[in-house]
């Protein structure tokens, strides 16, 4: 398979991996043939990047970290909980949280479960996000992410439940913003912003008066956009006052916002998401937390065509653990010159890098 930006894609090319809505639900299987009307559409829905089948790359696959099934039961979960803190006024928030928090403890331990067990680097990317339930599938995936970051810088298995928990609900302050502000369709006013940046003090204030739940999952969310040097909100915490699960979760969280599909801005490639963590270490984001991410994190997706130093050009065929820069990469052209395929390991070629990356749908 390859992964390739829709836009670029002809028609009769072959799906190679499923789409799915935000709910885990099938939009588009594995296997159908895109006509010139499926591949608008796909575009409309603000879909950047598909899988196509390729005969060069057949046996190339791509792993999700958690199953559909996880996925699914998670999303559930947090939409059914955001918007009963949203709707209902009748009874406390805090209940609301404090009644869901066995199931959502439940899903951290699972979803902790299956990324152990899944050998790849964690990759997420490619999948449909409809723009009223972008909260939703945020809050999963920031999980995903903080939980792989705290698993690489060795955190005991109690501090993980907790960094989970933390990172599953740090956005749950969002549910008490106007949705008409939520929901823009645009770039926000500054006094529209202003609202916005309210959301990490009400996700405390709902938080800390849970009982059962620790304090530090309430500082999650009040911390995720502190930022280092102290530029961050609500409290312009420095380094040494920002707790390190809020140091994760705030890299977590700003790389999935800027790779995710939003309505008024397409996603990043993942490398292009990195380069943004990278410009801010030492300034906004913790230097330890940012290599940790790039040790967890699929930068070049399996499936991308890298363009590569010395002239090569190639398809992303497999990752290796801890070196998520130096992928293995199958060579398909030497110069521009198509080549028989093989497979180059970037982990033991050490003077070979990655200069490029090219999502346009292939040309032979």
């Amino acid at each position: 398979m390859r992964l390739v930006a829709t836009a670029t894609v002809k028609p009769g090319a072959i799906l190679a991996k499923a789409i799915y809505n935000d709910k885990g639900q099938t939009l588009l299987s594995e296997g159908v043939e895109l006509g010139e009307r499926v591949l608008l559409r796909l575009v409309n829905l603000g879909i950047t990047y598909i899988y196509i089948k390729d005969p060069n790359t057949a046996d190339i696959n791509h792993n999700d970290p958690i199953s559909g099934k996880l996925r699914r039961e998670a999303m559930t979960t947090i939409e059914s909980t955001f918007k009963q803190v949203y709707k209902d006024t009748s009874i406390s928030n805090s209940f609301v949280i404090e009644k869901a928090s066995k199931r959502f403890t439940e899903l951290i331990r699972h979803i902790m479960s299956e990324i152990r067990g899944n050998e790849d680097l964690i990759t997420i990317i490619s999948d449909v996000y409809t723009y009223d339930n972008y909260i939703f599938t945020h809050s999963l995936n920031v999980t995903m992410y903080s939980l792989a970051i705290g698993m690489e810088l060795k955190l005991p298995p109690k501090q993980l439940e907790l960094l989970g928990m933390g990172a599953i609900l740090h956005d749950v302050g969002k549910m008490k913003i106007p949705s008409e502000i939520l929901l823009k369709p645009g770039r926000l006013t500054s006094e529209e912003f202003e609202e916005v940046k309210k959301h990490p003090e009400e996700g405390f204030n709902i938080l800390r008066n849970v009982p059962g739940i620790s304090l530090l999952i309430a500082h999650c969310a009040y911390q995720h956009h502190e930022r280092v040097n102290g530029s961050g909100y609500p409290r312009g915490l420095t380094e040494e006052s920002i707790h390190s699960f809020g140091k994760i979760i705030a890299v977590a969280d700003v790389f999935d916002a800027v790779t995710s599909n939003r309505i008024y801005r397409r996603a990043m490639l993942p490398h292009d998401g990195l380069e943004i963590l990278f410009a801010g270490v030492g300034t906004l984001f913790d230097s330890k937390v940012v290599e940790a991410f790039r040790r967890s994190v699929a930068i070049y997706p399996v499936g991308i065509t890298v363009e590569l130093n010395d002239g090569r050009l190639g398809v992303v065929s497999n990752q290796n653990n801890g070196l998520s820069d130096r992928p293995i990469v199958r060579v398909l052209e030497e110069n521009g010159i198509s080549v028989c395929p093989y497979e180059l390991d970037l982990s033991k070629e050490l003077s070979v890098m990655i200069t490029g990356c090219d999502t346009t749908f292939p040309k032979n």
